[in-house]
Parts: structure tokens; sequence; C-alpha cells
């Protein structure tokens, strides 16, 4: 399967792709805004293309008639947090073949990019349960009660796509006392890599993907 993302959250949308591409499917391309990636589809086949519902400039829907033109034989799933019934309405009317929550797991969204490249329509019901919030509470929540409001804060700052040098920077610590903030965080999500404690914070509702806020109380 070929897939193009589309998500202005930069560490979001390339982590999720390093996750496509482990799982054996072909990225190709990344883009961070509906105007960018306009000419990816034109010259990149793409069975699917995962977009973000919203942008600075507007939703994707408002695109939706131009990105279809672009490619007409590419399938579009839109990622969102909580699926309202009017946008499903709207983006059904527009096109979109699929809805997925930006929430999940990496695996239930591939599992709906591949019923949707196979042909189906597919609404996830967790983007109509509203998601994260209704699920029971997860191992990476239960870890998140021992994080520090240092490691919190450090989490974050992974989540905006900081580098262990701006983070030492901006939280005032030298280099080598980030990186161990860094991976006491990993240690306590059980993950082995900034990417991964990124994806697993945004799946499990710890931090905004679009902002990096904090959000697990």
């Amino acid at each position: 399967m070929r897939v193009i993302i589309c998500d202005d959250h930069a560490v979001f949308a390339d982590s999720l792709s390093l996750v496509l591409a482990d799982a054996g499917h072909t990225v190709a391309g990344v883009a961070y805004s509906p105007e960018d990636v306009l000419p990816l589809l034109r010259v990149r086949q793409a069975d699917v293309c995962l977009i973000d519902l919203r942008f600075p400039t507007g939703t994707s829907l408002d695109w939706m008639q131009r990105l279809r033109a672009a490619a007409p034989a590419t399938r579009f799933v839109v990622l969102t947090g909580f699926l309202e019934q009017r946008v499903l309405d709207a983006g059904l009317a527009a096109g979109v073949r699929g809805f997925a929550h930006k929430g999940q797991q990496a695996g239930d969204i591939l599992a709906v990019l591949r019923r949707v490249a196979a042909g189906e329509i597919v609404v996830d019901q967790a983007t109509r349960r509203g998601g994260a919030a209704d699920r029971p509470r997860s191992q990476a929540q239960d870890y998140a009660r021992f994080l520090t409001p240092r490691e919190r804060e450090v989490l974050t700052r992974l989540a905006r796509g900081e580098s262990t040098q701006a983070l030492a920077k901006a939280m005032g610590v030298t280099r080598s006392t980030a990186r161990s903030h860094v991976q006491s965080v990993l240690s306590k999500l059980g993950v082995h890599s900034q990417r991964e404690a990124v994806i697993e914070a945004a799946r499990h509702g710890l931090v905004s993907v679009e902002t990096g806020e904090w959000l697990a109380g």
C-alpha cells in the first residue's frame, strides 16, 4: 500500500510515517499542510492519503474537492480526535472514504487505511465516542502518574519536536541533565526512543498532538 500523510504536527506525521514503513508499506510523501500535499498528490501515485481534519488555515474538507481532483484514484482518510455528525456527513458528501481517530494505536489507524485501500468506506467508532477519554486506563497513563513535573515538561517539549539541545536551553539545564530527564521519561513509558515516546503519549491522550500541551491532569 502506498500512503501519503498530511498533518501540520510534523513530529506526529514523521513518526507515523516510520511506523507505516516498518509495517512494510510505502510512504510516498509527507506534507504538513493541504497546500503542500497538492503537488505530492499530483506527481506521486498513492492508494490512500491520510490527512488531518484541522489546520491553521481551515479544515481538510475545505480542500477536499481540489485534493480529489489532483489525485482521482487516491482514497482519502481523515484523521480526527472527535467526529461530529455534521463533519461526517460533509466528509462523506465530499468523497472522504474513511475517518480514523488520532489517538488510536498506529495498528488501528493502519487497519482503517488497509480497509479503505481495499474499497471499503470506514468510520472508526472511536472517533464517534471521543476515543482516548473513553478507553480504560492504559499502562502509559498509569506510568504518567509517576512522571515528575520536570519529566512532564520534557515530554511536552519532545511532542513539540524540540531537540535535546533546545530542550536543555529552554529548561535552563545542561545537555547531560536534559538527556537524563529524557531517558527517565522513556523508561517510565516503557519505550526506547523519543519518537516512540511521542507516539505513545499522543496515543493515550497524555499530550496534545497539535500543541504539545499536557492533557492528563
